[in-house]
């Protein structure tokens, strides 16, 4: 495995977007030797809980807890404590709990850092419009003005003051979210499609290859691997892609 495959891999996140841990499981197993994140959603952590994060880890995994906290600042420090206890090596907020909240995420990590020193610092990214939401849904049901690049970037900004290491966006915004924040500022970029699949409920999508050129540090890819006849070769042939960049 050389370094360029290795790294590339490493920026692929694959979402494990499964009702059980029996499911997703398999697909780890399918995937054993691709050094890939692993993102535990909603859907799976609430049905097998932390013991599942325990057994990616020990596995060797990158995991990213994509739990999008937004509540009143003390009880997102508390979760952001048990997140940072175990283990992960990214979790995430939303940006609209504005910066206070954001603020209490990164006190609860450094609190359960301080506690333990076994455990590495993750990163802490904010949520900011969810690549599902159009512009109509933007304006007239979420009730926010302007256009959606607009809004991205001011909850980037918003994270960045509080001190987060960066945000989930559309690789659409990434090269404005560089110009605002800094190329460093890490983006992860959702909604991401190989060229020719079907995009379903997304909105704002890019392939791979194009994502990686607009300076998406991650990208995360759930059904066109998941759901793929053979997923470990949707997976090669995505990285691929992102090598050709």
């Amino acid at each position: 495995m050389n370094t360029e495959y290795k790294n590339m891999a490493g920026r692929l996140i694959v979402a494990l977007d499964y009702p059980d841990a029996t499911q997703a499981s398999a697909l780890v197993d399918r995937l054993q030797g691709i050094p890939c994140y692993m993102k535990v959603g909603m859907q799976l952590f609430y049905a097998a809980g932390p013991s599942f994060v325990r057994e990616l880890k020990a596995k060797g995994y990158s995991v990213f807890l994509d739990l999008k906290m937004h509540d009143i600042p003390n009880t997102v420090k508390g979760g952001a404590e048990s997140i940072t206890r175990l283990g992960v090596d990214m979790f995430n907020v939303h940006a609209a709990g504005g910066i206070q909240m954001m603020q209490a995420a990164y006190e609860g990590m450094t609190t359960a850092l301080a506690s333990d020193a076994s455990l590495s610092k993750p990163l802490i990214i904010a949520v900011t419009h969810l690549t599902s939401t159009s512009q109509l849904v933007l304006n007239e049901q979420i009730g926010v003005e302007g256009n959606i690049q607009d809004a991205v970037v001011r909850y980037a900004k918003l994270a960045a003051s509080a001190g987060l290491s960066g945000v989930v966006a559309s690789a659409q915004e990434v090269p404005s979210i560089g110009e605002a924040c800094g190329r460093d500022f890490i983006t992860v970029t959702p909604g991401i499609r190989p060229a020719g699949s079907d995009i379903g409920d997304q909105s704002r999508v890019l392939t791979p290859g194009e994502a990686i050129r607009q300076g998406s540090h991650y990208i995360v890819v759930g059904r066109p691997i998941t759901a793929a006849n053979n997923p470990r070769e949707a997976a090669e042939l995505i990285i691929e892609e992102m090598m050709k960049s």
